[in-house]
């Protein structure tokens, strides 16, 4: 299928917040890379996004158990013929360094910058609209105006203690999609419903044509799931597609 959108749809807040701060993560790195001072803003605003995100007292746990799990089990597939042992051994070694520097890490993610007086004042002012103009936060104003270069080596020095959860959300979710099946299915005139498989799925990923003027509005439980496809129609109005749709569905499982 050429042309198509994927929506991703995470069916336990575990994977929720692994999504999000994929996002977070996303976007913080877009703007470090680029120069003017609003990008930089963005950046340093998004990673304050990010600790508020990680605060969950055990999202590293999850991380290091999934990944030791992960590991466990791809390291006794190393006797499978069916296996490539370059790709596995690449996989092991990510996971290897993944779980020894995110196991490395102490204190909360995001510590250092809770524990920066400056950055947490910053943090504070923009939580309120406008909250960071010059006359509020002159020190920030006058750190805006440093070279880019010079912002962003800040930035990454501020930056490197959250790049170990960074790693690891990314092999974990990397392992979720690719554990998807993917299957051919129609919406009859914009709906779709099935009853879920008896192993529940983590996440689904939904695929259809870009060109189709529709977006899929997902709801799952242990009971069923139901798509309904539908047509954007100003700022708060929509109404179900009343065309059949094509899509692909993928149910992810760790």
């Amino acid at each position: 299928m050429t042309g198509v959108i994927t929506y991703e749809y995470p069916l336990n807040e575990r994977v929720r917040t692994l999504l999000r701060l994929e996002d977070l993560y996303d976007r913080v790195n877009h703007f470090y890379s680029l120069e003017h001072a609003h990008d930089h803003h963005a950046c340093l605003t998004g990673m304050f996004e990010i600790i508020e995100v990680a605060s969950r007292a055990d999202l590293k746990s999850d991380l290091l158990q999934e990944l030791d799990r992960q590991r466990t089990f791809l390291d006794a597939l190393r006797d499978n013929p069916a296996i490539s042992r370059d790709k596995l051994d690449q996989v092991l070694t990510d996971l290897d360094s993944a779980f020894s520097n995110l196991h490395a890490t102490s204190g909360k993610t995001g510590q250092n910058l809770r524990e920066n007086e400056w950055l947490m004042a910053i943090k504070q002012r923009a939580g309120i609209p406008g909250g960071t103009s010059e006359f509020d936060l002159p020190s920030y104003h006058y750190w805006l105006q440093h070279p880019a270069d010079d912002r962003r080596n800040d930035l990454a020095v501020w930056m490197k203690p959250l790049q170990p959860v960074h790693s690891a959300l990314s092999l974990v979710l990397r392992v979720l999609r690719e554990s998807g099946r993917t299957v051919s299915l129609v919406a009859t005139q914009g709906m779709f419903q099935q009853t879920p498989a008896e192993k529940p799925a983590q996440m689904l990923r939904l695929t259809i044509a870009s060109d189709l003027a529709c977006i899929p509005e997902i709801s799952a439980n242990k009971y069923a799931l139901n798509i309904r496809f539908l047509v954007p129609e100003g700022v708060q109005k929509s109404r179900v597609y009343d065309r059949d749709v094509a899509f692909e569905l993928a149910f992810c499982n760790l």
